[in-house]
């Protein structure tokens, strides 16, 4: 059975604010249930390990969010994440980075996390992220000294999303600003609209609504 090495934050605010935050959980949900439903398994891990942080837990009419929620292996997993420490990165077929802004704070500039991704990478593996997860991205840094992304189409959160969902004046840093200042091209469409870049074994999705055809992408190169 092929597994998939999934990174989610310890952070629980949003930047350095009181505000509840975490993984954003229907960029998880929807993705992990369309590589379940295709027959893959599945690790959740963090930098420390232990319970991981959701918001958008409640989100009405989302059926999907809601079953993998109540899902009670699911929540052995969310509230015992495995550290990062502890894993090796060879036993996992892909890597995915879920959303949410607290992945701002932790895994956009962990260099440990950042190296499992590297090597994953370079032996073949496939690395996707959604939303604020291709932050995860940025500290991948590849064995010839070159930023993962660096010749990579990306895509991520928008500048407009994040003024349209009042986080501009609280986030640590700008993504869309430091993807397209570190990759070799950054992609977006219209805010909220699905959108999903592929580029050789990089998938990355620009919002909430994209969470779900990246888990088809990630699926499909696993195929």
């Amino acid at each position: 059975m092929k597994k998939v090495l999934i990174f989610v934050t310890n952070h629980a605010t949003l930047g350095e604010t009181n505000e509840a935050n975490g993984t954003f959980a229907p960029e998880l949900t929807h993705a992990l249930h369309v590589m379940l439903e295709a027959g893959l398994d599945y690790d959740l891990v963090s930098i420390k390990g232990g319970q991981a942080p959701l918001y958008g837990t409640d989100m009405e009419g989302d059926s999907v969010n809601a079953d993998i929620l109540a899902n009670s292996e699911f929540q052995n997993r969310i509230n015992n994440t495995i550290p990062a420490s502890q894993i090796n990165g060879d036993n996992y077929d892909a890597v995915f980075y879920p959303g949410g802004f607290g992945l701002l704070s932790d895994l956009a500039s962990n260099e440990e996390v950042a190296k499992i991704s590297a090597k994953h990478y370079e032996d073949g593996g496939v690395i996707a992220a959604v939303c604020h997860g291709p932050a995860g991205l940025l500290p991948i840094t590849l064995s010839n000294g070159e930023k993962l992304i660096a010749d990579k189409a990306v895509t991520g959160f928008t500048r407009e999303e994040e003024v349209d969902y009042g986080t501009i004046d609280n986030i640590p840093f700008l993504l869309e600003e430091s993807l397209a200042r570190t990759a070799k091209q950054y992609n977006k469409v219209q805010p909220w609209g699905e959108f999903v870049v592929e580029d050789n074994r990089v998938i990355t999705g620009q919002n909430p609504s994209s969470a779900h055809a990246v888990g088809v992408a990630l699926v499909k190169h696993l195929a």
